[in-house]
């Protein structure tokens, strides 16, 4: 165990200095979705969907217009739950149990449409051209997203493995084709930490399905994407920060919450969050 977590770090560092060494980023230039995202991190969910939509009329082949909507009716369902909060993350009830309302339905069908389309483009795209980037990233972000929805918000944990599984295997496909991609390791990070966190009798069993869980290395994976990530890197702020505020590392939770206000001053959670901090 001891060999394997010193040979997985050290394959982790040598991927951090490819990302921090990356002349161009690894997504093309895509106004409209950068925009979205911007306005997603903003609490502007409606607004938000209006950029990501103009991007799918525009680009009907682009998987990542309608992984980017699903995206945006996720985000809204996690917020109007309250996940994203110390209060939910701090309680291990309620981060490994998930919520205890249901999903808006309005919310729900749209993000099922939306991820499965953009799911069916990029399988199609891959059947193609089994390198294509593109794909392979909204394939990822797709399964990770699939997996939060039935995990938290529909208490459906064992059919999330699944998904999570799926995620990390289109991240390493990925990352072995590009390595500056760090919004990449958001769904290597966020399965570590979660899968980690769990009860030792539940990680047991789920070692015989190769799914092992690793909170520091979570943590180290999610800092790439809140380093160096691109529409992803304030997920990943959020998410370290109230990873650290769990394992009591004040310090690095302080510092994303900062940077977080910093960007995105008209959204309150930030704001709230590195107030309660600071208390």
């Amino acid at each position: 165990m001891m060999i394997s977590r010193i040979l997985t770090s050290a394959i982790l560092a040598l991927m951090k200095a490819q990302v921090s060494e990356a002349s161009a980023p690894a997504q093309a230039e895509k106004p409209q979705i950068e925009s979205g995202f911007n306005l997603l991190y903003e609490l502007k969910f409606g607004d938000a969907r209006r950029q990501f939509i103009e991007w799918q009329q525009a680009n009907p082949t682009d998987p990542m217009g309608y992984e980017a909507t699903a995206a945006s009716y996720l985000f809204e369902e996690l917020y109007d739950q309250h996940v994203l909060t110390s209060e939910f993350f701090l309680d291990d009830k309620r981060l490994l149990g998930g919520t205890q309302g249901k999903p808006n339905e309005s919310r729900k069908t749209g993000f099922n449409a939306a991820n499965r389309k953009g799911r069916d483009i990029a399988l199609k795209r891959l059947s193609e051209a089994p390198r294509d980037t593109n794909a392979l990233f909204s394939l990822s972000i797709a399964a990770g997203m699939r997996a939060d929805f039935a995990a938290i918000l529909e208490r459906r944990q064992m059919e999330s493995l699944s998904y999570i599984k799926e995620a990390e295997g289109y991240a390493k496909r990925l990352l072995a084709l590009q390595p500056d991609n760090a919004d990449a390791w958001l769904s290597l990070g966020a399965a570590n930490y979660i899968i980690g966190s769990l009860p030792a009798y539940k990680r047991f069993f789920l070692w015989f399905g190769g799914m092992h869980g690793d909170k520091t290395l979570g943590m180290e994976q999610l800092q790439i994407t809140a380093e160096k990530g691109h529409y992803l890197k304030p997920f990943a702020e959020i998410f370290l920060a109230l990873a650290a505020m769990r394992e009591k590392r004040e310090d690095i939770a302080r510092n994303q919450l900062i940077n977080l206000t910093a960007h995105y001053p008209e959204n309150p959670l930030f704001r709230r969050e590195l107030a309660r901090l600071r208390r």
